[in-house]
């Protein structure tokens, strides 16, 4: 019998310190799941931030604003201009005429 109780007991504190063993190991994930939460919405609230400094950079009056005073260029005049389908044709401009 009092083998039988030293066997039990035995199977007891290994259970025990499996038990123990793996709290401590899901407490240790936890703790790094925290963390890596705390990367994720730092990391979120920077790419929100680099996305409206893209849209910033990239409207079209600041593009235009650049090429003009940078590069020195300028917005072709209307005359200059054609208008091509996809299909290759060209769209017909209507003939203006000045009135006196």
């Amino acid at each position: 019998m009092t083998r039988l109780n030293l066997f039990l007991l035995l199977i007891v504190i290994v259970c025990a310190m499996g038990v123990i063993t793996s709290q401590h190991k899901a407490r240790k994930l936890f703790i790094e799941l925290q963390k890596e939460d705390a990367l994720t919405r730092k990391l979120d609230v920077e790419w929100g931030q680099l996305q409206l400094e893209q849209s910033t950079w990239a409207m079209h009056s600041r593009v235009e604003d650049e090429a003009a005073h940078k590069l020195g260029m300028q917005v072709a005049p209307a005359n200059r201009t054609q208008v091509i389908l996809a299909h290759g044709e060209r769209v017909k401009k209507p003939v203006v005429t000045d009135l006196p």
